[in-house]
């Protein structure tokens, strides 16, 4: 038994047809886009029999990408809605939130401290901050760092 597989990369457009519906049908299995693989393969329009020949020999490739999280601090007025309005924003843009931090409102006023993943963001980070300055009752906001 051969143990030490060789793989390749190679187009989507040079699969046979039931290799890429394999592809497939198991990247809806494993979002839990469907709950069996009967209901995957009916999907995507695939027997049975070739999904088992092929689910152990097909996997999907993910470019390697840099994951750019970014942390934004901000002093937000403590009203109801700006923090809704900040993630707003961030969804606009494309951005991914990973964590919010908010203290305890003092003076009317709260720190807030949003980490984010800013890979697909649809603009740069001096623009998001512009961006959250507009944002109704967003007093300060300031890049505290980022990683690549």
């Amino acid at each position: 038994m051969k143990t030490n597989r060789q793989f390749y990369i190679v187009s989507e457009a040079i699969l046979p047809e039931a290799v890429v519906k394999t592809a497939k049908a198991k990247e809806l299995l494993a979002k839990g886009k469907v709950e069996t693989i009967n209901q995957a393969v009916d999907l995507v329009n695939l027997s049975r029999s070739a999904f088992y020949k092929y689910r152990d020999g097909i996997f999907p490739f993910y470019q390697e990408r840099k994951e750019k999280i970014v942390t934004i601090n901000m002093i937000l007025d403590h009203r109801s809605g700006v923090l809704s309005g900040v993630i707003n924003t961030i969804a606009d843009v494309q951005g991914n939130i990973l964590t919010i931090n908010q203290g305890l409102p003092l003076q009317g006023m709260a720190n807030v401290t949003v980490s984010l993943e800013a890979a697909q963001m649809q603009v740069n980070i001096p623009e998001l901050l512009e961006k959250f300055l507009t944002t109704p009752g967003v007093l300060k906001a300031e890049l505290v760092g980022q990683s690549i």
